[in-house]
C-alpha cells in the first residue's frame, strides 16, 4: 500500500529505550499530572525537568514521585507500582490504595503512559493479557488509567520478537480500553491516533515508505493529514 511523501522529521537510527523515554518526557505539557505504567514507561521519570513542574502519581498510593532511586537513595518502603525504588519530591503525599484509584477513575490525571501488546488503528488498547494458555494476566490499574486519564500515551517497541507489528487493524488480544490511545511512541516512529486513522509524526532509522512495509494499516504523514 502506498503512502504520501512528506517532510516529516526523521533520524538515522532507531531509538533506544532511554531515547524514547527522553522523547516522551519532552512531550509532556508543563504542570501535568501523570501516571507512568509498569515497564518502559517508568524510565520517563528520569528525564522530566524541574521546569516542567510535572506531578507523578502512582496507583499504589503516592503523589509527587521523583526519579528512580539509586544507591543511598533507595528506601525499600518507597516504590512505584512496578516495585522499583523511587525518590520523593518536596510536597509528596501518601494515601490509601482506594483513594489512589479514585483519582484515576475521577478524571484527575492529564496523561498516563502505558506499555502495550497491541494498539488498533482506532486507538483500542490491549496490554494486560495475550490470551495465551498459561499466561499470567496483569490487569493492575491499566483499565482504570486507560479510561480515566485525559490522554493515553503508549510506549513500546513497534515489532514483536517474531517481527509482527504491534500496531494492528483490530486487536486480537483482550482489550484494556476502547478508542483510548492518543499517541504511540515506538523505537521506529511516533504515531498519532484519531478519527482519521493513524498519522506518523516522525520516524527513527527508517523512511515512511519503509515503515509502511512493517505496519499493516494505512499510514500518512502528520503534516499531510
Amino acid at each position: 500500500m502506498g503512502v504520501m511523501e512528506s517532510s516529516i522529521k526523521t533520524s538515522e537510527t532507531p531509538l533506544t529505550r532511554d531515547d524514547l523515554a527522553r522523547l516522551v518526557a519532552r512531550d509532556i505539557a508543563p504542570g501535568s499530572f501523570v501516571n507512568l505504567g509498569i515497564g518502559q514507561p517508568t524510565l520517563v521519570s528520569n528525564y522530566l525537568t524541574e521546569d516542567q513542574d510535572i506531578t507523578l502519581h502512582t496507583e499504589n498510593g503516592m503523589l509527587g514521585m521523583g526519579p528512580e532511586a539509586k544507591g543511598d537513595e533507595v528506601d525499600e518502603d518507597l516504590i512505584n507500582a512496578g516495585k522499583i525504588p523511587v525518590t520523593e519530591l518536596p510536597g509528596a503525599s501518601y494515601f490509601h490504595h482506594a483513594d489512589s484509584f479514585a483519582m484515576m477513575r475521577g478524571g484527575h490525571l492529564d496523561i498516563c503512559v502505558l506499555g502495550a501488546f497491541q494498539v488498533s488503528v482506532t486507538g483500542d488498547l490491549a496490554n494486560w493479557h495475550t490470551g495465551a494458555p498459561g499466561a499470567i494476566p496483569a490487569v493492575g490499574g491499566a483499565m482504570d488509567l486507560a479510561t480515566g486519564a485525559k490522554d493515553v500515551f503508549v510506549m513500546m517497541t513497534l515489532l514483536t520478537r517474531e517481527g509482527a507489528s504491534k500496531i494492528v487493524e483490530t486487536c486480537t488480544y483482550p482489550l484494556t480500553g476502547v478508542g483510548c490511545v492518543t499517541r504511540v511512541y515506538t523505537d521506529k516512529a511516533v504515531f498519532l491516533t484519531g478519527p482519521g486513522g493513524i498519522t506518523v509524526r516522525e520516524t527513527f532509522g527508517c523512511t515512511l515508505e519503509e515503515l509502511q512495509e512493517l505496519v499493516p494499516v494505512p499510514l500518512k504523514a502528520a503534516d499531510a493529514a
